[in-house]
């Protein structure tokens, strides 16, 4: 956009602000221009409006926001259909609780966790999941009682070595057992 079709567009858009001058109602916002958004009201006109929300939403192209005016001056004042950003941000430590119940947190598209380093406590953790996939570079597991895995079918492949090491082994089937290498070292 041209800086003398900006400047025509904000002197229009300055006039329906003052053409306006008293409103409550939605505007569907149209551009996003730093902290400022231009929307669009009922019966076409745009007008300039600052975000007063009383929670940190970013809003984005075609939002419906519910705009009030006044003296030539708008505000967003709430979401009514939004597809933007809320973004809670805070310095230092933070710590949310749910005393006496439970914290729950769910997404309609996902729940995703970040950080260098992701801890868990528990006394006792249920996953149920319809897959699970993981991709890491290691894993080391320690556990100091029984480790009991059930499923249907098992498969493991190992590129270099595997090991298995224990006091004693046990391979016990209904049907066959097959061991297929170029050696076989018993005893």
């Amino acid at each position: 956009m041209t800086k003398s079709s900006t400047l025509d567009k904000a002197s229009g858009v300055a006039r329906a602000a003052a053409a306006v001058a008293e409103r409550l109602g939605p505007g569907e916002v149209v551009e996003i221009d730093g902290g400022e958004l231009l929307v669009e009201i009922e019966g076409g006109a745009l007008i300039p409006v600052t975000p007063a929300f009383s929670f940190p939403y970013a809003p984005a192209v075609g939002d419906i926001l519910l705009v009030i005016s006044h003296g030539g001056r708008a505000w967003a004042i709430g979401v009514i259909h939004g597809t933007g950003t809320t973004s809670l941000r805070f310095s230092g430590d933070v710590e949310i609780a749910a005393e006496g119940g439970a914290l729950r947190l769910s997404g309609e598209r996902g729940v995703e966790l970040q950080g260098p380093e992701i801890g868990m406590q528990a006394e006792r953790i249920r996953m149920l999941a319809g897959s699970l996939v993981q991709t890491l570079t290691s894993v080391y597991q320690r556990v100091s009682a029984v480790l009991s895995v059930q499923a249907r079918e098992a498969h493991t492949a190992v590129e270099e070595t595997s090991l298995l090491q224990a006091r004693r082994a046990a391979i016990v089937t209904d049907e066959t057992v097959t061991i297929n290498g170029k050696q076989v070292h018993l005893g």
